[in-house]
């Protein structure tokens, strides 16, 4: 499942100058994915069903 758009994150790194790996988007969405999980378990630790900006 992707959770970032390539296509923007391609602009992003290309407005520095740099080429985007073909396989660096797979990884930002693995990472990103991982912090999502990450955010989840804080508030269900917390015994809240609301994912805050804080459990990043």
């Amino acid at each position: 499942m992707a959770l970032t758009v390539a296509s923007q994150v391609k602009e992003v790194i290309k407005k520095s100058e740099m080429n985007c790996a073909g396989d660096f988007c797979d990884a930002l969405d693995k990472k990103v994915e991982e912090i999502v999980n990450n955010a989840v378990s804080r508030a269900k630790s917390n015994d809240r069903k609301t994912v805050r900006p804080g459990d990043l």
